[in-house]
Parts: structure tokens; sequence; C-alpha cells
């Protein structure tokens, strides 16, 4: 376990990262179902101390909520754009506003993480807050495609990896899935370049499991 920063350093860490961190509205507190979801991650990493594990469930409720007010002052100067007929400027820079604040929180949520957890764990929390999809999608290619390469091996999981970066800060199941879907394709593409018929590697896939269960 790494050594537990005090707030004052956290504070130096942040800066020094080109970070500031999101000033608390002490008017505004995680819901109860983003404390739930928190508590869901926070307990499959184990933690003995009570302490830290209250931390960490904190942390990320709290992120849970920051995101949202993101998320809602997004669509609500969206919505605004559109009612005024403003153009695909207003559009725009409601987005890049909203995408360049999910950033600096992105950064700032993995810092504070890390005052507290060790790098697998920061792992497992990123994987709680997308559903797993990244072990789950490595799997399944690695059992439709009992053949790759190490080198195809290290891209599709570098791939996965990165979309899961962009699914944590997404507002709804279906955006983070979006994300793992778009980096899918590049995959498959990508395999698709080197031959690999994705279709058919299904279907052997398919038939090695029902032998296997004969």
């Amino acid at each position: 376990m790494f050594p537990r920063l005090r707030l004052p350093l956290l504070t130096l860490l942040l800066a020094a990262c080109g970070l500031r961190a999101p000033a608390a509205d002490p008017a505004s507190a995680p819901s109860a179902v983003q404390v739930q979801r928190a508590e869901k991650i926070t307990a499959s990493l184990g933690l003995a101390d009570p302490g830290q594990a209250a931390r960490v469930r904190d942390l990320i409720a709290r992120q849970y909520l920051d995101l949202s007010l993101i998320h809602d002052t997004r669509d609500a100067a969206l919505q605004a754009a559109k009612d005024a007929g403003t153009g695909d400027a207003a559009l725009k820079q409601a987005r890049d506003t909203a995408a360049a604040r999910q950033a600096e929180l992105h950064f700032a949520f993995l810092a504070r993480l890390a005052v507290e957890l060790t790098p697998a764990q920061v792992e497992q929390v990123k994987d709680g807050l997308t559903y797993g999809v990244v072990p789950l999608t490595f799997r399944v290619y690695q059992e439709m495609l009992p053949d790759l390469t190490a080198e195809q091996k290290r891209q599709i999981l570098a791939w996965l990896t990165e979309a899961r970066e962009h699914a944590m800060d997404a507002s709804t199941s279906d955006e983070k899935h979006a994300w793992f879907g778009k980096y899918k394709g590049r995959i498959n593409n990508y395999l698709a370049k080197a031959g690999i018929d994705m279709k058919q590697a299904e279907k052997d896939m398919t038939a090695r499991q029902k032998a296997g269960t004969k």
C-alpha cells in the first residue's frame, strides 16, 4: 500500500499536474443511488481498513455526482442552443466546454484515488465504473482467436483500455457501451487487415463451446 498523502500535499500534487480540485458544493451531495454504486465498487476491492474504504467510497460517489453536474449543464446548454437556433457553433461550444471539464475532473479523480489505492486497485475501480467491459471483452477476443500474436493481444488490450478512459466519464450506460463499440470496430478492422475473418472466428468459437459441453 502506498503511504496516504494528507490534504495539503494532495493539493500540491494536483497543482503540479496542472489540475484544480473541483470546489465541493456544500448544497449538493451524492444521491443514495450514487453512494450505493460507489459502495459496490469499493466492496470489490476488499479493503481491510474501514476508514480507507469510506474515503474511497466517498471519492467514487463524488465523482458520480460531479460528472452528473457536468452532463446536466451540458445537456441544458445544448437544449438552449437548439431552442434559440444559434447554430452549430453554440452546440460545439457546449460540448467542448463539457469535455474540458470532464478531462480536468478525470485526472483529478485518478490523482485522488492514487493517494488511497495501489495502481492495480485503481484499475479495479475503472473496471467497476465501466461494468468490467475491458477484462470481459479481452477474454472473449482471446477465446474467439486462440492464435492471436502477442503484439495483437497488446494492441487489443491497449485500445480497450483507451476506450475505458472515455467510458468512465460517459453520462449513461448506452454512452459507455458506445465508446467500447467504437473501439471494438477499430479492433475488428485491425484484425481484418491481418486476414482474420471475424464472422468465421465467432462461428468456430461457438462450435468449440458446444463441443465442450457434450
